[in-house]
């Protein structure tokens, strides 16, 4: 998935999707446009896609359309974090 620069301000839901992501309580449910569970349950999809697509967080592992898998924070996205 290619990165693009995040083109508005980051919400506060932004930054808590962020933060579960770097403790580890985030999985991808993988496919072309990944899904985000934090804690098991689905978030704001369209938070979810713009925080992939912006190369802040991604899948940590390969694996098959529909498989959950691990997320993590990129190193852009450590830095984002960091930063708010």
């Amino acid at each position: 998935m290619s990165s693009k620069p995040v083109d508005h301000a980051l919400t506060n839901r932004h930054r808590a999707m962020l933060k579960a992501v770097d403790a580890g309580r985030a999985e991808a449910l993988y496919g072309c446009a990944p899904d985000l569970l934090i804690d098991g349950r689905h978030c704001d999809h369209l938070a979810a896609h713009e925080l992939f697509r912006a190369g802040l967080i991604a899948v940590a592992e390969p694996g098959s359309v529909g498989q959950r898998v691990a997320a993590r924070l990129t190193d852009t996205g450590r830095s984002v974090l960091s930063a708010a």
